[in-house]
């Protein structure tokens, strides 16, 4: 039976997290409590108190709160990485077919409840400094997602590096209106328009 109210959820979420190994437990609740709440005002002591785990073991698996930080970003990256594989197997030699699933994507997942942002835009707002460990991981992450447009693009013959920019920024504007109304189908449209009238004009 679905819980009916917040404490519900919250009860169950950590029955399914007391179940979990330790380490996962912790990178569990920082992942909860950094996404819905933001890096900075989440305390070390609330993420122990969320993993019901003593502050000596939560220091041993993160030494600093910027360790814990850096695996929520790459546990994210991680679900990404995955879901856009399994795109690219499911449309390989298909560039256009990949391109217009990955859209689509997209706009499910800055539609779907409880979304508040691109993980990696939130943390990059959070951490001024490009040389900061969080940014690199984030600037990692988006060189990789990058790499993969690129890739179809060169598979299109459109290999003006540009144009891979504008395809992240059509991403990017995705995900920072995500939380701002519209259903997933609209968001879609204008995203394949957009990003089949930027690919249209460099080819």
């Amino acid at each position: 039976m679905t819980p009916r109210t917040t404490e519900d959820r919250a009860a169950t979420a950590a029955t399914e997290r007391a179940q979990l190994p330790v380490r996962d437990r912790i990178l569990d609740a920082a992942d909860e409590l950094f996404y819905t709440d933001g890096i900075r005002t989440v305390s070390a002591d609330r993420i122990i108190a969320a993993a019901s785990v003593s502050k000596v073991t939560f220091y041993r698996y993160f030494p600093t709160k910027d360790d814990l930080v850096v695996a929520y970003l790459e546990l994210r990256a991680s679900v990404e990485r995955e879901a856009i594989e399994a795109l690219r197997t499911r449309h390989a030699g298909d560039p256009q077919g990949m391109l217009t699933a990955l859209a689509q994507e997209l706009a499910v997942v800055s539609c779907a409840p409880g979304f508040r942002g691109c993980p990696y835009i939130n943390a990059a707002a959070e951490y001024s400094d490009p040389e900061h460990v969080v940014r690199r991981t984030v600037t990692t992450h988006r060189a990789w997602f990058a790499g993969v447009l690129q890739e179809q693009l060169d598979a299109l013959g459109v290999t003006d590096p540009a144009v891979t920019d504008q395809l992240m920024m059509l991403r990017d504007g995705a995900m920072v209106h995500g939380d701002l109304g519209g259903s997933d189908g609209t968001r879609a449209r204008t995203l394949l328009a957009a990003g089949r009238a930027v690919i249209r004009a460099a080819r």
